[in-house]
């Protein structure tokens, strides 16, 4: 089992930057692939990025492609998200998750989730 605290939300003006951190408690952070989520008022959860437990393989929502980054540290037991370019559209929570089902983008795939994380990106 692993537990998830995102942190590093705020307000951000668009074209500005934002990194999120997830720290992990756990033993076995490691064996986790890990995901972000983002929800916003009204929507559903959507899947924003993807990194596999190695940190070798990655994938990424079309929106954000070329503007946000994923990354890991498992000695550290961290997952990170860097948000650069930011629009008023990624005005959302953001959730980092531990996937432990077969889909890489689907919500339900992903067991253990933080709390989220406020981003709010104004015009």
């Amino acid at each position: 089992q692993v537990q998830l605290v995102e942190s590093g939300g705020g307000l951000v003006q668009a074209g500005g930057s934002l990194r999120l951190s997830c720290a992990a408690s756990g033993r076995t952070f490691s064996g986790y692939d890990m995901g972000w989520f983002r929800q916003a008022p009204g929507k559903d959860r959507e899947f924003v990025a993807y990194i596999s437990w190695t940190g070798g393989s990655t994938e990424y929502t079309d929106s954000v492609k070329g503007r946000f980054t994923i990354s890991r540290d498992n000695a550290k037991k961290t997952v990170s998200l860097q948000m650069n370019s930011l629009r008023p559209e990624d005005t959302a929570v953001y959730y980092c998750a531990a996937r432990t089902g077969s889909s890489l983008n689907t919500a339900a795939n992903y067991k253990y989730w933080g709390q989220g994380t406020q981003v709010t990106v104004s015009s």
